[in-house]
């Protein structure tokens, strides 16, 4: 599953995006809120927007939700079918891309997936407060996989078209509605190279 995206929204498309669909932004934000990154990876630090009152904030999060036990590891991807998220503190994860890989030896090919027609997309999210003096965290929602992923994956991560942004941040419609896949051809997908670490 994605555990690899890429953020290289820039602050100019990140800002119209907001003003066109009507998403007021802290006054206090900069571009500094949204930093770039080629990979982001588990247990990286990565922007997500969050209600805060009237507004939408950009927080910086680390990606993936702490282990449940003692041998388990980060919670990444969650699965979304059938859960109700009223109660929970649900994101946007602001990406230009996500990656999934194909392949059983290394280096696996790695597919480069772009929300066709935009210049970058918003992953459904989940996020928690860190314990201690732990930075809180985020994880991604996930669903059974459009005809865009399926020939790739036999699961993908929930992309969110820009007018469900708010819905799901407010859950102004069913989790059912929100939380499924794009039709076809929504997304557009390049193999960018073999794996690296």
């Amino acid at each position: 599953m994605c555990n690899d995206y890429e953020q290289h929204v820039a602050w100019g498309e990140y800002c119209r995006a907001m003003a066109s669909l009507a998403l007021k932004m802290p006054a206090h934000q900069t571009e500094l809120d949204l930093p770039q990154a080629d990979d982001v990876r588990i247990n990286d630090p990565a922007p997500i927007m969050r209600a805060d009152g009237d507004t939408v904030e950009l927080a910086s999060m680390t990606f993936g939700f702490p282990p449940s036990g003692p041998k388990g590891g980060p919670v990444f991807n969650f699965r979304s079918e059938g859960r109700q998220f009223g109660n929970s503190r649900r994101c946007l994860i602001p990406a230009s891309a996500f990656f999934e890989f194909t392949g059983t030896k290394y280096p696996r090919a790695k597919h480069r997936f772009t929300l066709h027609g935009a210049p970058f997309m918003a992953i459904a999210g989940l996020w928690r407060e860190g314990a201690g003096n732990k930075p809180p965290t985020f994880t991604m929602l996930t669903t059974q996989p459009g005809p865009d992923v399926a020939p790739i994956h036999s699961r993908q991560i929930v992309v969110l078209r820009p007018e469900d942004w708010a819905a799901w941040l407010n859950l102004t419609k069913p989790e059912a509605e929100l939380l499924r896949p794009l039709p076809a051809g929504s997304l557009s997908v390049e193999m960018v190279r073999p794996e690296r670490t």
